[in-house]
């Protein structure tokens, strides 16, 4: 007997990372002592979350060519550009009010710098070249191939520092993106290893989220639901509207720029790695993968309608 349970969490937004996360988070919510009372290879995957990760990178690094930046630069680079900029003004106007720790109390608890800056940094590259296929053109769709460079958390880290908040040492800032580097390295000296290396991405998503939810307690998802509720509609507002005029500058329509605001699932991971990296996040890390994995159901759902709305109203002439 076959079940369809790979296109059951696919048509989940965000499902392939978003249920396992769901599923560990469960485990450390009402069983915490399974790692523990398993050990061994089961432990591991309960605890495993960065080295899974680090591998992750290099293989999505891989799928990005850089022979490809030079034709596309001039519009994933300024969708990037706006992106990282957006991140520093986050970091910037809520590390001067909070610093690194989240808001202890009331509507916005749980909220912090981490949370919104994370949320901005990183689009989701499937679901933006998903709809610049059916309302972009071949250069819209393969600005990606630039934008993709915001991945992981080496720009979360910067747009931090640069606010003024904890500061990272250059080794760590380096170690973040060396990962993602070599991938890039890799895939562009070697055609079979991109097509190999590419081909496992997409197959770890489920286990770093897994573990990432290993070390979340659900109890606090009820209290932080609204507030993700609401941080996924101020990134789509806020993103979109930033995207879209600069999309415009640049020769687009604006499509492109309102596909691009979003928040990626591999997002929830980058406050548990940054927080890893510098310790003084430690706290605000649990309640912001909360809040940004909410954020990326809300983008996932909101992004697509409002662009193709966008897009029936500015036709474009497909170039393909």
């Amino acid at each position: 007997m076959q079940l369809p349970i790979k296109r059951g969490l696919e048509a989940i937004p965000g499902g392939m990372m978003l249920v396992p996360l769901v599923i560990g988070s469960l485990f450390h919510t009402f069983a915490p002592g399974t790692p523990a009372t398993f050990g061994s290879f089961t432990g591991a995957l309960f605890t495993g979350a960065l080295p899974i990760l680090a591998v992750f990178y290099v293989c999505m690094g891989a799928t990005i060519e850089l022979r490809a930046l030079s034709t596309v630069v001039s519009r994933g680079g300024s969708l990037l550009l706006t992106k990282i900029v957006l991140g520093l003004l986050a970091g910037l106007l809520l590390g001067h009010f909070l610093g690194e720790r989240p808001v202890a109390h009331g509507w916005f608890a749980g909220l912090s710098a981490l949370a919104v800056v994370a949320a901005l940094n990183d689009t989701n590259g499937g679901l933006y070249m998903a709809l610049m296929g059916q309302f972009g053109t071949a250069q819209e769709a393969g600005a990606y191939a630039v934008m993709s460079l915001e991945s992981g958390p080496f720009l979360t880290m910067v747009s931090l520092g640069a606010a003024g908040l904890a500061a990272f040492p250059w080794q760590t800032l380096v170690g973040a993106i060396l990962p993602l580097a070599l991938g890039i390295v890799l895939g562009s000296l070697d055609r079979e290893m991109r097509s190999f290396l590419s081909r496992a991405a997409p197959s770890m998503i489920p286990f770093f989220a897994f573990a990432i939810g290993c070390t979340l307690d659900l109890r606090r998802v009820w209290e932080a639901g609204l507030l993700g509720l609401a941080l996924g509609l101020a990134i789509v507002a806020v993103s979109g509207a930033a995207l879209l005029v600069v999309d415009r500058i640049c020769g687009g329509n604006g499509t492109a720029g309102l596909a691009a605001a979003t928040t990626a699932a591999n997002a929830a991971a980058v406050p548990a790695l940054v927080a890893a990296a510098q310790p003084a996040y430690r706290d605000a890390a649990g309640p912001a993968t909360i809040l940004v994995a909410a954020s990326v159901i809300v983008t996932s759902l909101a992004t697509p309608v409002l662009t193709a709305w966008w897009a029936r109203r500015r036709p474009v002439a497909r170039e393909r």
